[in-house]
């Protein structure tokens, strides 16, 4: 039995489009999709004051219309919903336990592309070790009909294991039938005393030993996803500048993020928050030691 996908929901056009990505993923995966709505207005300074029936209400609704939109365009998905107590980030990640994926709306940063993670969505991918897909609001495609995958474009750190971000991208690729892109970004140390421009050979030939490194990385996991499209690029320059360009027209955007187990706050990493910054797709965030 396929794990659920489990959306969370507020009512917002973020939460709404992030809903919609979620029924489609869950169709695309035959998985059940849960509708949740995470209960916290005790910190919710602009939201007036109401009496507990009236918010049990209001969260009903919430529910009840994404469900209902859902419906129409996915008739024989199947679809429950279910209230959370408790602050956001901690219900979430709770709830996204036992699923298979935990998709989150995101607000974008108006005209400039990207998102604006809010202290929820934060905690929660901070408190999540399910993989967390947040989404933008489009207001340009909020009704348009399903159209064919475009492409996966995967961060790959060649230091360090990263098998749990492999294994996702290529599963979402072979399901979605579509090409999967695999980025390393690199940059000479300064202290080499080289630069890419004044001593290209130099930078040629590391290339080649980095894109080495990257096909080496990749190569069981060709083996095991025969079926998928697999393109490889290794760029000179920042890892999350590089990721960010790269994915410019890809469907889904997947990355890693190291799990921090300390009371210091909220880490992504330099390259998650450029990607969940400067970029437009979904994006997919996957906890890994």
């Amino acid at each position: 039995m396929n794990h659920h996908v489990t959306v969370g929901v507020d009512g917002t056009p973020e939460s709404l489009a992030a809903a919609r990505w979620a029924a489609r993923e869950a169709t695309l995966r035959q998985a059940p999709l849960r509708i949740v709505h995470a209960e916290d207005w005790s910190s919710a300074a602009l939201v007036p004051e109401l009496d507990p029936g009236t918010r049990d209400r209001w969260a009903d609704e919430v529910l009840a219309s994404a469900t209902d939109e859902l419906k129409q365009a996915y008739p024989r998905l199947e679809i429950s919903t279910r209230r959370l107590s408790g602050r956001p980030a901690t219900a979430l990640a709770a709830e996204a336990q036992g699923a298979g994926l935990l998709v989150l709306g995101s607000r974008g940063l108006g005209s400039v592309v990207g998102f604006v993670v809010g202290s929820v969505g934060l905690s929660t991918l901070a408190a999540s070790e399910t993989p967390v897909v947040l989404v933008r609001a489009d207001e340009g495609t909020e009704n348009a009909a399903p159209t064919a995958y475009g492409e996966i474009v995967v961060g790959v750190d060649i230091h360090q294991a990263c098998d749990r971000v492999l294994a996702f991208a290529f599963e979402e690729a072979s399901r979605r039938e579509c090409v999967l892109r695999a980025v390393h970004g690199w940059k000479l140390p300064s202290a080499s005393g080289y630069s890419p421009v004044l001593n290209p050979s130099v930078a040629r030939e590391v290339d080649r030993t980095v894109a080495q490194m990257l096909d080496d990385m990749l190569m069981p996991w060709r083996l095991k996803f025969p079926d998928v499209r697999l393109e490889e690029k290794t760029l000179i320059g920042p890892a999350g500048r590089e990721l960010v360009q790269a994915a410019s027209d890809a469907d889904l955007v997947v990355i890693g993020r190291r799990i921090r187990r300390s009371y210091l706050g909220t880490h992504l990493g330099a390259v998650a928050h450029a990607v969940l910054h400067h970029t437009a797709a979904p994006v997919a965030v996957l906890a890994h030691d």
